[in-house]
């Protein structure tokens, strides 16, 4: 990756009339901003539309677009919407918190609105996109599909045929008005955002995008193709799965997390040629033009945990698929560069091996850094430039809720290590001494990139985190203003790109 810099900030977060952040002006607008900063990286979360606990790493499709992205005012210029309805959109009352349960219901009414008024230009492209993409298909089916049954799992729908993705009954569905809605959907979101991401590209920023190495068991990706996961015999709905996801005991909790997702079967994908993984793959690299995949060491060994286990701590280390699985990305599309690897966590021997072999660049975060007694790998002097290098992530409480809430020795270490002697450090704000001492310290490094959430960049603290691990409720849920974005100070951030050679 070229050296320079960015900011890690999701589509949602954006400010902007509807309750969340879309793909509009808004867009154009922080990317312009970015530009000004000296910036040549925009870092935003999975694009999946968010399932269990409003996370965008749990989702119905591995595949599908979040819808509440589109922007009402686009479709209004496509002859979709009233200008009418579009202001009826629009949501007020909150500027700083999304409202994910209003916003569902009422973006939903709006996109069904806009679709009883598809033409038929727009039908044929539609069809056209359901035709290229398999997944278009296998998503419109499932969503029509658990319509008419409560939004239910698809484990819990009444039909054995439908369960087991029969074509005989799920032909049925194929074609229908609801059907093809959820197609339209999708095409929407798909057409919409490149536009928008060529306007990005076109002012030279480049999108880092967020890839979940697992898919949420309550989705199109493993009620269609079942046999890439490793299932239970058990016909109980609470044990549908043999196996779970997680991580062991860390950092954020000394359970460990139990996830839940459904655990691959890598020899069955070994046998396809990993065909699911690369399709899925094509579709990342049209969205972003970086993908950064988490929890990537599970390509190395991955925690599996028994399905009827209540923590984490119960599972084990098991090997992934390792090179092998990277031979394959080099072969279908020429190399690896478009990706990062998120190897945060414990450095095992076989993982620093295969991290090696692979040649990606690894994550580094400075909050994991100060240990007064360690040499560690996340210390800026001992970062590789392979690398790309962060202050927090979006899993970390921001750098000024972490220096107030840091051992009182690893907040020394810090203050000390970033040459700030002063007694303010707990001062925030976009001119904070101490987080601009910190941000200098990660700038000067040898990490070819270096991304801060837009949240340091404003010197906010710990009420503007935009996720806890292991906390089920009042995540993702962080917005911005424009008065906020307006007060990043744009010339400082120009300036210290400018003083590090980032982006030249």
């Amino acid at each position: 990756m070229r050296r320079g810099a960015g900011i890690l900030m999701h589509i949602s977060s954006l400010p902007g009339p509807f309750g969340i952040g879309v793909f509009g002006e808004e867009a154009i607008s922080f990317a312009k901003q970015l530009k000004s900063q000296g910036m040549t990286y925009w870092q935003v979360l999975p694009f999946s539309y968010p399932g269990m606990g409003n996370s965008p790493y749990q989702s119905f499709s591995a595949f599908a677009g979040n819808w509440l992205f589109i922007d009402p005012r686009r479709l209004m210029k496509r002859g979709l919407l009233s200008a009418d309805e579009v202001v009826q959109a629009e949501f007020h009352e909150n500027k700083w918190r999304i409202d994910f349960d209003f916003i569902r219901v009422q973006r939903e009414k709006l996109l069904r609105t806009a679709y009883t008024r598809i033409t038929d230009e727009m039908r044929a492209d539609v069809n056209a996109f359901i035709s290229e993409n398999k997944w278009v298909d296998d998503v419109s089916l499932y969503q029509a599909i658990k319509d008419d049954n409560y939004s239910k799992p698809w484990w819990e729908w009444p039909d054995d045929d439908l369960r087991g993705y029969k074509e005989k009954a799920i032909s049925k569905y194929r074609g229908t008005d609801n059907y093809l809605y959820h197609a339209f959907v999708q095409w929407l979101f798909y057409t919409e955002w490149a536009d928008i991401k060529a306007q990005i590209n076109e002012l030279g920023i480049q999108i880092i995008g967020d890839m979940p190495i697992y898919v949420s068991g309550d989705s199109s990706d493993v009620w269609a193709a079942r046999d890439l996961f490793k299932m239970s015999k058990s016909k109980s709905a609470e044990q549908i799965f043999e196996k779970v996801a997680g991580v062991p005991p860390d950092y954020f909790c000394e359970d460990g997390q139990l996830w839940g997702n459904p655990i691959y079967d890598w020899k069955k994908h070994k046998a396809q040629n990993y065909a699911w993984w690369m399709s899925r793959l094509r579709e990342n690299f049209k969205l972003y033009d970086v993908v950064r995949i988490d929890h990537f060491r599970a390509f190395s060994s991955y925690w599996e945990v028994p399905s009827t286990a209540k923590t984490a701590k119960e599972g084990e280390w098991v090997a992934g698929p390792g090179m092998d699985f990277f031979r394959v990305v080099d072969e279908t599309f020429g190399d690896s560069s478009k990706l990062i690897a998120e190897d945060l966590g414990e450095m095992t021997p076989d993982l620093k091996d295969f991290m090696q072999e692979c040649a990606l660049p690894g994550m580094k975060v400075l909050q994991f850094a100060f240990n007064p007694n360690d040499n560690g790998p996340y210390l800026p002097h001992n970062f590789p430039a392979n690398c790309v290098a962060y202050t927090g992530t979006h899993d970390n409480n921001t750098t000024l809720g972490w220096l107030w809430e840091a051992p009182t020795n690893e907040r020394e270490e810090c203050l000390k290590y970033c040459n700030y002697d002063k007694d303010n450090w707990g001062d925030g704000g976009s001119h904070s001494g101490s987080l601009r001492a910190i941000m200098r310290t990660l700038w000067s490094s040898h990490a070819n990139v270096v991304i801060i959430p837009v949240q340091d960049a404003l010197g906010y603290g710990g009420d503007t985190r935009m996720n806890t691990p292991g906390t089920a409720n009042g995540n993702w849920m962080v917005r911005f203003s424009n008065e906020d974005l307006a007060s990043i100070d744009n010339a400082w951030f120009a300036e210290l790109n400018r003083l590090y050679r980032r982006g030249w």
